[in-house]
């Protein structure tokens, strides 16, 4: 069954408009989330805010948006005048420009959600703006609103659908080469990159959602279960049997040796 859509509003290019559709490509919804509750009564904690100085609960109608100029300074900001700065329609997504695909950073690349035409009369119209970016291998950029913020996104032919993602911000992406400078630059020895690379072939596998499994998801779930069957407290003794081994300085030439020797031995075992 199809995830219900989260955000509907209307794909533009130039004169061609469609009605659309949205929602996320991931989900979080089956994760295991817990409460905080008191111990005493067993009851569900709730959250407020209160005044740092008093200590006193502060309603809503008295919150209201700060920005830090100085020690203790604020500049203060009505919601209508945060509003006033955002797009003037939330629900059209107006594609202002193309770039080629290969052009985008990977790290730029945020959430994924699926954009769909919402109804018949716009699947031509969709199609063709989804066929024409696949043709070119251009992806599109353009903004929204979601999450109560504006957003820049990238609109991405993928099958027969549309993947936007939005994007991260310029001033949010660090840059890489800020990290890997100090990384010496001269090229590894030809003999331990081969070994390295037999290795990697060894240990390819087609790829399968399996091998991203949450293992803490399935410990948290058996032990759940288990709490619901006994309806008591449980200590679990989470121990790996691994032993702790001291910082040993290995020669990488022969741990790349032995890697692959142990890979051939499990194939020859199966």
């Amino acid at each position: 069954m199809a995830p219900r859509s989260f955000w509907k509003g209307y794909l533009k290019l130039s004169l061609v408009t469609c009605p659309v559709a949205m929602m996320p490509a991931t989900s979080e919804s089956e994760k295991v989330r817990f409460h905080t509750l008191n111990r005493a009564t067993g009851h569900r904690v709730v959250s407020r805010y209160v005044d740092s100085v008093t200590g006193k609960p502060v309603d809503e109608g008295e919150e209201v948006k700060g920005y830090e100029r100085g020690d203790e300074d604020y500049v203060l900001f009505e919601d209508e005048e945060l509003q006033d700065v955002g797009l003037e329609s939330s629900r059209t997504i107006d594609i202002e420009m193309f770039v080629a695909r290969d052009s985008i950073p990977w790290v730029y690349l945020d959430s994924p959600h699926f954009l769909v035409p919402n109804d018949e009369v716009g699947e031509e119209a969709f199609s063709v703006i989804r066929d024409a970016m696949a043709a070119s291998k251009m992806v599109g950029i353009s903004r929204v609103v979601l999450y109560r913020r504006e957003r820049a996104v990238m609109l991405e032919p993928r099958e027969r659908g549309i993947i936007a993602w939005t994007l991260r911000y310029g001033d949010e992406v660090r840059d890489q080469k800020d990290y890997v400078a100090a990384i010496d630059k001269e090229e590894p020895p030809s003999d331990l990159l081969q070994l390295a690379k037999k290795l990697i072939g060894e240990r390819t596998r087609p790829w399968s959602p399996d091998m991203v499994k949450d293992p803490v998801q399935e410990h948290l779930l058996k032990l759940i279960a288990s709490k619901k069957r006994r309806r008591g407290s449980l200590r679990p003794d989470f121990k790996d049997g691994a032993e702790r081994k001291g910082d040993n300085v290995v020669n990488l030439f022969d741990a790349l040796k032995k890697s692959l020797a142990g890979e051939k031995a499990g194939k020859e075992k199966r």
